[in-house]
């Protein structure tokens, strides 16, 4: 409670406390000191400004009557540096007095000036009218609480010791300081706490005085009327929301405001200030066990993490003896590697040596035979001789002089993924419990067809704490079948080839995790190009292709033919595309048609079992060949220049087709795609087998 009866600007207990319109209360003298005079005006306030009625000792009038810029008018410096009281709460300064103040002051009588007063805690300003200070209540319940407060403190201060003492038991303490709140004995207080330095503003008090107020053992009073001296408070006005008394109702000043009878208006409030207090209760007991909570988490937190520690070092213990028998054991693999080509190497050795030695001494006694002079002799034994002589050479053919092993070792320990994952290593944050992953949200704005491909893009809900170790994504058949998966795996944007053209599909995705599978998202509806639009593929093209024109142009760097592909694949629906002969020279066999992915690309198109093409019938410079491939009736059909080339040229054509054209250096041909099928060959759109 003590913090409620200090003073916000000097930090001490209330001393003659007024009332300020914010409801905030300050000490008269306080007020005094922070009170300015505008810069409208270059007067004294008036004599006015004194200590409300009812203060203490006599010499309060002649303070009161002190002009607030004394300092400016006696000719000392112009300027009041800002203050702060002792409870941290910052006091705006004076404001100075304009040039010329000392000489222009006007004599006591002089009409009033205009001052204000700023509250040191909100800041709000509040004017001072004729009457100065008077003007502000008196707050005489605050003024009798703390009275009684000092009273207190008074009697359990006068077995106060101080605080600082050598001796045992310490002395009385003498001295209290407000600022620093310690008891000090007399020989203390000179020693540690000297009326200088940094000390020099300090306030020091009797023990339990809290600030010495005026009147701190006297009786109470009954209040009197702030304008009537011997006129007691017996009404409250509303309107104003201060007692008044029967002569102010008199006098007309309250007399269109809301006035009530003193005592009901007391027992309102009080039973209004009880309410608020019974809230103000339940939340500082929400408050106390909220203490409590958070200093029993104090504890978990302590034994939570002692306990972290000790998983933390229980699992790195397991991780490096892991790591231990690992290493013996690939130690034991290159000891029994050693010991293996050590072993190679000395039967080798021996060996050689052996043959080396054997060798020598045939060769010693081969020279001892040729030294004899013994023709017969000689001639008995020498086709013997030259056999095992041929025989020793035969041993020592090509990788026989070569050692079996080499010095290195063939063993190589790939440790960087371990050791990488050692750095990575880290906590992995489950601060809720793991149960399936919510409903994943399709990002439509990256969701897109292209020829017969679509792709789809997801994510997951922001803030989702549950893990999810991958994603299911599904799609129908195109024409409002049954669902099946056609990708499984952790990444948020997939791509599907290969789907049919002109036909609407229906995909969804959901996340799992290790509790299970989570709901599916919304379905997203794609719709695939009704006609295909598509290029040559410089990925699949034999390497003697030679494109342009954004893919569209082809061309061969050989005088063999080669083959290149388009980039869509059919295997659905009517397709039909053209392209154009820009040069035919030395009567070239192009081929025009379809093939398999795997088509053989080294030779002319439709030699192999992977490829159905076209070959002669009227191609030249400027001719357009038109491919017509229709998977509902599974023909495909050629047309040149327009013209229809017979019935389909082949039939039973199932399976999975791309473009295809297989041409050499004396041709060059342009593709043309999008294109309407011939009216004369439209068919409706069939349903799946």
């Amino acid at each position: 409670m003590e913090e409620e009866l200090k003073c916000p600007v000097c930090g001490s207990l209330f001393r003659e406390p007024i009332i300020l319109p914010c409801s905030h209360n300050v000490c008269l003298p306080c007020a005094r000191t922070i009170a300015v005079q505008t810069p409208e005006t270059e007067q004294h306030l008036p004599p006015l400004l004194h200590r409300a009625a009812g203060g203490g000792g006599g010499g309060g009038d002649h303070a009161d009557k002190l002009s607030l810029h004394s300092e400016t008018d006696s000719g000392y410096g112009s300027y009041t540096p800002s203050l702060k009281s002792p409870n941290g709460v910052r006091v705006l300064p004076l404001v100075p007095a304009p040039p010329g103040a000392a000489a222009a002051a006007a004599p006591r009588g002089a009409g009033p000036a205009s001052s204000s007063l700023t509250c040191p805690q909100c800041h709000r300003s509040a004017s001072l009218d004729q009457r100065g200070l008077r003007g502000f209540q008196r707050n005489r319940l605050l003024e009798a609480i703390v009275q009684r407060y000092q009273q207190g403190r008074a009697a359990a201060a006068a077995a106060a010791k101080c605080q600082l003492c050598d001796r045992n038991p310490p002395e009385p303490a003498a001295v209290l300081c407000e600022q620093c709140e310690v008891l000090y004995c007399a020989a203390c207080q000179l020693r540690c706490h000297p009326a200088r330095g940094p000390f020099a503003k300090h306030r020091l008090a009797p023990p339990g005085s809290g600030g010495g107020g005026k009147g701190a053992g006297g009786g109470r009073k009954l209040p009197t009327c702030a304008e009537h001296d011997l006129e007691n408070y017996s009404m409250y006005c509303v309107s104003c929301r201060s007692p008044v008394c029967y002569q102010c109702l008199e006098e007309g000043k309250h007399g269109k405001h809301d006035v009530k009878a003193l005592g009901a208006m007391w027992k309102q409030h009080k039973a209004q200030l009880s309410q608020a207090l019974n809230g103000v209760s339940d939340k500082a007991k929400e408050a106390k066990e909220f203490l409590v909570q958070l200093k029993n988490l104090l504890q978990q937190i302590q034994e939570n993490g002692l306990d972290y520690e000790a998983c933390l070092v229980a699992q790195c213990d397991a991780l490096v003896d892991a790591l231990t028998r690992q290493k013996a054991k690939l130690l034991t693999k290159v000891t029994k590697e050693r010991e293996h080509k050590l072993k190679v190497v000395w039967d080798q050795i021996n060996h050689c040596t052996l043959k080396l030695r054997q060798s020598t001494g045939l060769m010693e006694y081969c020279l001892e035979v040729i030294k004899e002079n013994d023709p017969s002799g000689f001639l008995q034994i020498s086709d013997a001789l030259i056999k095992r002589v041929q025989v020793s050479q035969e041993q020592w053919v090509k990788g026989a002089l070569e050692p079996k092993v080499s010095a290195e070792f063939d063993l190589t320990l790939d440790s960087e993924p371990l050791l990488q994952s050692i750095h990575q290593l880290d906590f992995i944050q489950m601060k809720f419990p793991v149960t399936v992953p919510p409903v994943p949200l399709l990002q439509l704005e990256k969701c897109c067809t292209r020829n017969n491909s679509v792709t789809l893009a997801w994510r997951m809900p922001p803030l989702s704490h549950n893990p999810v170790e991958g994603y299911i994504l599904e799609l129908d058949d195109g024409d409002g079948g049954q669902f099946r998966e056609v990708y499984v795996g952790k990444e948020t944007l997939c791509t599907i080839d290969g789907l049919h053209f002109n036909s609407t599909y229906n995909a969804r995705v959901k996340a799992f995790n290790s509790s299970g599978v989570g709901p599916y998202s919304k379905t997203v509806i794609l719709q695939t190009s009704d006609v295909a639009w598509f290029t040559f593929d410089p990925s699949s093209a034999h390497r003697d292709i030679v494109l342009s024109n954004d893919n569209q142009t082809a061309t061969c760097n050989s005088y063999d033919d080669r083959v290149v592909l388009g980039t869509a694949a059919f295997s659905k629906g009517v397709h039909y595309w053209e392209l154009h002969v820009d040069r035919y020279d030395n009567h070239p066999d192009p081929a025009f048609g379809i093939a398999r992915i795997n088509v053989v690309k080294d030779m002319m198109l439709g030699k192999d079992d992977k490829a159905w093409a076209m070959t002669e019938g009227g191609v030249s410079k400027g001719a357009t060949v038109g491919v017509l491939l229709d998977l509902n009736k599974h023909n495909l059909t050629f047309y040149i220049n327009g013209q229809q080339q017979g019935p389909p040229a082949f039939e039973n054509v199932e399976g999975v087709f791309m473009p295809a054209l297989s041409l050499n250096r004396n041709v060059q041909v342009t593709l043309h795609t999008g294109l309407e099928v011939p009216q004369c060959v439209k068919q409706p759109k069939l349903p799946n087998n």
